[in-house]
C-alpha cells in the first residue's frame, strides 16, 4: 500500500468540539440546515407562531452626522491590544465609533438585537460581549427565539425591527432586503479596516441587492462554520497504512485502495424527515466549486446558470460517481436515502469501520460516539480541490449582521462586531469560527476548530451554501426532492436537473 506524508494541520490532540454546533457535549441538538449553527432534523418544521409582543424601544439618542470614513492605519495598537478590546487599539484601526465607545460617550445607552441564538448558544454569545458592555456602559439587550425566520419579517414589516439582527443565512437577509427595504447601507463604516479584517470573499458576500437590483452592503459577518471537510477514523486509518490525501488523483487512488482492501470508502446518509435530501446539495456545491468559476458559481446560485448545463451536470456526475456505485458507498443508493444524516459516519466508528470517509461541515462531530478523542480516534482533511485553476475554494455557512436603526451606540456596536475581539470569549468555550483576519488562532480553545479555521484562512475562494441562496422553491425544495429521487432510482439525472429549473420563480 502506497502511504503518503500526513497533512501535519490535521492532526488534532484536544478535546471533541463541534464548530457549528456547540462544543464537546451539544448545546442543542441541530435543529434546521439553512441556519449557520445548526443542521437540518429528522423531525417536522415547528408549526408558525405569532410574532414577539413588541417591545419598548430602547431610548433614541442623537443620530450621527454623515461623515467621511476615517481612514485606516497599519498597526491596530502600539500596547498590541486586539482592536477590538480598547479606545486607543479601535482608534488606531479607524473604528471612529467603538473608539468613542470605549471613551464612555455612549454610557447608559441601549441597543436591541434579534437573532436565533438560544439556549447554551445565547449564554456563550452574552458571555462574548460581556466585558464590552462593561467597558463601554452599552447594554445590548439580545432577545433569541427559535422562530427568528418566521418572526423577523413580522416585525421589520410591523415597524418593530431590531437595531441589529443576526441572520442565520444571507438569503433570508436578501429576501427583507428586497421585501422591506429597511436593512441600512453599512458604507458608512471604514471600508479599509474591512478590507483589512476579512477576505474579499467575505466582503463580496456582504453585498446584496435590493429591490430595484442595486447591490449595498447589507451587513458584516460575525461567525460562521465551515463545510469543505471529510472526516476520518484516525486510528483505523493510520493502522490500515492509509495517508491523508493532498490531491483529488490521491483522494481517488484512497478510494481504489480503500476498494481493493475489501472496504467501502465512503459513509453517506442524506435522510432528514421533511429535509431529506439536503446533503446532496452540500457535495454539489463542494464540487461546483472545484470545477467551475466562482462566477459561475454566483450565476447558479441567481439562476442565471442552469441545473441542466454542461457546468453544474459535471458536478452532480462526479458526486453521482461516489453515491451510485455500492463499491464506492455504504449500502449503495438505496441505504443512502434511508440513512440519517446524523447515523452516517457511524461506519467510520465499527470495529472495524465499515465505511471510512465522510464529508460534512464540522457541526457533525456532535453525532460521533461519545468519549470519542479528536486526533486519536477521528480527525479531518480538507476536501482537495478538482481542477488546479480553482485553487483552494471553501464552502461556508455562517451568520451576517444586519442594522435596522441608526444611532451613534448601534454603530459602535456594528463596529465592534467587525473585529476578533467580538468572539473571543465564544472561539475559546468552543462552538463557533471567527471570520476576522485579527483573530489570533491561539485564541481556539481545541486543535479542531483551530484547524478548520487555518484551513479557511489559506483558502483563495469562500462561497456560502448555494441551496440557503436560492428561492426556497428551489434551494429547500426541488434540489432536495429531485436529487434525493436521482439518487433513489426513480428518475435519471436528465429529468431531475430540468425538474430543478422548471421550478425556479419567473
Amino acid at each position: 500500500m502506497k502511504k503518503w506524508t500526513l497533512l501535519t494541520l490535521v492532526v488534532l490532540v484536544a478535546m471533541v468540539l463541534a464548530a457549528c454546533g456547540p462544543a464537546a457535549t451539544p448545546t442543542q441538538a441541530p435543529a434546521q440546515q439553512p441556519a449557520a449553527t445548526t443542521a437540518p432534523a429528522a423531525t417536522e418544521a415547528p408549526a408558525a407562531t405569532e410574532a414577539p409582543a413588541a417591545t419598548e424601544a430602547p431610548a433614541a439618542t442623537e443620530a450621527p452626522a454623515a461623515t467621511e470614513a476615517p481612514a485606516a492605519t497599519e498597526a491596530p495598537a502600539a500596547t498590541g491590544e486586539s482592536v477590538g478590546a480598547s479606545e486607543d487599539a479601535a482608534r488606531a484601526a479607524g473604528l471612529a465609533f467603538l473608539a468613542d465607545a470605549y471613551a464612555g460617550k455612549y454610557d447608559g445607552t441601549k441597543v436591541s438585537m434579534f437573532g436565533p441564538f438560544v439556549d447554551a448558544d445565547q449564554v456563550l454569545f452574552e458571555k462574548s460581549i460581556a466585558a464590552f458592555e462593561e467597558q463601554t456602559g452599552i447594554d445590548i439587550q439580545y432577545e433569541g427565539t427559535k422562530q427568528f425566520e418566521s418572526t423577523i419579517g413580522v416585525r421589520v414589516e410591523g415597524g418593530d425591527p431590531p437595531d441589529i439582527a443576526d441572520f442565520p443565512q444571507p438569503g433570508l437577509l436578501t429576501r427583507i432586503v428586497r421585501s422591506s427595504g429597511k436593512v441600512l447601507d453599512l458604507s458608512w463604516m471604514n471600508q479599509d479596516w474591512l478590507k483589512q479584517n476579512y477576505s474579499q470573499s467575505w466582503l463580496d458576500m456582504s453585498m446584496i441587492p435590493n429591490a430595484q437590483g442595486e447591490k449595498f452592503m447589507a451587513g458584516i459577518w460575525a461567525r460562521f462554520n465551515g463545510k469543505s471537510l471529510v472526516w476520518y477514523p484516525k486510528a483505523a486509518f493510520d493502522e490500515a497504512g492509509y495517508a491523508v490525501p493532498t490531491t483529488w488523483e490521491e483522494l481517488e487512488q484512497l478510494e481504489q485502495d480503500i476498494i481493493a482492501d475489501g472496504d467501502t470508502p465512503w459513509c453517506i446518509g442524506i435522510e432528514s424527515g421533511t429535509a431529506t435530501g439536503w446533503p446532496v446539495t452540500d457535495w454539489m456545491e463542494d464540487l461546483m466549486l472545484r470545477t467551475t468559476t466562482p462566477e459561475n458559481y454566483d450565476r447558479w446560485v441567481a439562476g442565471d446558470l442552469k441545473f441542466d448545463s454542461p457546468e453544474v451536470r459535471r458536478a452532480a456526475e462526479i458526486m453521482s460517481e461516489r453515491f451510485l456505485d455500492e463499491k464506492m458507498a455504504e449500502g449503495g443508493p438505496s441505504k443512502i436515502v434511508a440513512t440519517s444524516f446524523m447515523d452516517a459516519p457511524k461506519g467510520m466508528f465499527t470495529d472495524p469501520p465499515t465505511c471510512w470517509l465522510h464529508r460534512q461541515g464540522n457541526f457533525i462531530t456532535s453525532f460521533f460516539p461519545e468519549g470519542s478523542t479528536p486526533g486519536e480516534d477521528w480527525s479531518f482533511f480538507y476536501l482537495p480541490g478538482i481542477d488546479e485553476e480553482y485553487g483552494k475554494p471553501f464552502l461556508v455557512a455562517g451568520d451576517i449582521y444586519a442594522m435596522f436603526n441608526d444611532r451613534p451606540e448601534v454603530r459602535a456596536v456594528m463596529e465592534f462586531f467587525t473585529t476578533g475581539e467580538s468572539l473571543r470569549e465564544w472561539i475559546a468555550s468552543g462552538g463557533a469560527l471567527s471570520p476576522h483576519n485579527d483573530t489570533l488562532l491561539e485564541w481556539y480553545g481545541n486543535e479542531t476548530e483551530r484547524g478548520i479555521a487555518g484551513l479557511v484562512r489559506d483558502a483563495n475562494t469562500l462561497r456560502f451554501d448555494a441551496s440557503d441562496l436560492m428561492p426556497g422553491e428551489v434551494g429547500s425544495g426541488s434540489f432536495w426532492k429531485s436529487m434525493t429521487s436521482y439518487i433513489s432510482g426513480t428518475t435519471d439525472l436528465d429529468t431531475a436537473l430540468k425538474e430543478i429549473d422548471e421550478s425556479w420563480p419567473q
